[in-house]
């Protein structure tokens, strides 16, 4: 079970690392250089990526957490089921956009991430 959760977090802080060194220039900073859209959605957005940023920061911990407290397995359930939760809303925001759902990485790297803390789960 703990290897399960602490691979959880390893892959937790992979995603983090796609985020910030991959998505930053390909999503983030053309986001800021359009001008066409309002400023308080663009703003909006920008927000929205460093919400992501900080959430990818605490899956990877509590995964962490996890992998070296038996007692925190109610906070693996609440990761696994967050992270299944968002590669589905992913691909589903893929699907509405016309693009296949293994486009965005989010939906392969949430998956993944899931079903290893779900496989850390029934592991336990």
């Amino acid at each position: 079970m703990t290897s399960l959760f602490a691979a959880a977090a390893v892959l937790g802080l992979v995603t983090f690392a796609i985020h910030i060194f991959a998505g930053g220039p390909v999503v983030a900073r053309p986001l800021l250089a359009d001008t066409h859209l309002p400023a308080a959605s663009k703003w909006l957005n920008y927000y929205c990526w460093h919400i992501t940023t900080v959430l990818l920061v605490f899956i990877a911990a509590g995964f962490a957490a996890a992998a070296v407290r038996p007692d925190a397995w109610v906070l693996a359930i609440f990761l696994t089921v967050l992270c299944l939760a968002l590669s589905v809303l992913s691909a589903g925001i893929a699907l509405r956009g016309g693009l296949a759902p293994l486009r965005l990485p989010s939906t392969s790297l949430f998956a993944l991430t899931g079903c290893l803390g779900l496989a850390g789960i029934i592991a336990g």
